[in-house]
């Protein structure tokens, strides 16, 4: 029974190049026949197709490259702007913490002064 199992999956394992080969020839034999003129047209666009494919993949891997540069400069620019940012933060807490002490203190209600007798009517005077 070993002997049978072994033969038979000997016989069924496939080499890549076997299966491709198959394929290719099975798409060949289901391939409508064409005519000369009508081959070459196919050619010349499946050979354009590869070419502007081509093209199209080489721009796209350039724009790839130039956004990652520019998604690096972004950040290095982040970087620089966020400690530019901390470096007046700190500039500007120095600045309140410097002035803080020349603040007038606040008035507080007093007893009216002078200023508001002069506006009260005269007293009698008695002699």
């Amino acid at each position: 029974m070993d002997d049978s199992t072994s033969s038979a999956s000997a016989n069924h394992s496939f080499e890549p190049l076997n299966v491709e080969k198959a394929i290719a020839n099975l798409i060949e034999q289901t391939k409508p026949k064409l005519s000369p003129q009508i081959e070459n047209n196919v050619e010349r666009i499946e050979s354009s197709i590869a070419r502007l494919s081509s093209a199209s993949i080489d721009g796209l891997q350039g724009l790839t490259s130039e956004l990652q540069n520019l998604q690096t400069f972004l950040n290095s620019e982040i970087s620089r702007v966020q400690g530019e940012i901390e470096g007046a933060l700190s500039g500007i807490k120095i600045i309140m913490e410097t002035i803080a002490p020349w603040k007038s203190p606040p008035i507080s209600p007093a007893s009216p002064t002078r200023a508001t007798s002069f506006f009260s009517p005269p007293k009698a005077r008695s002699q």
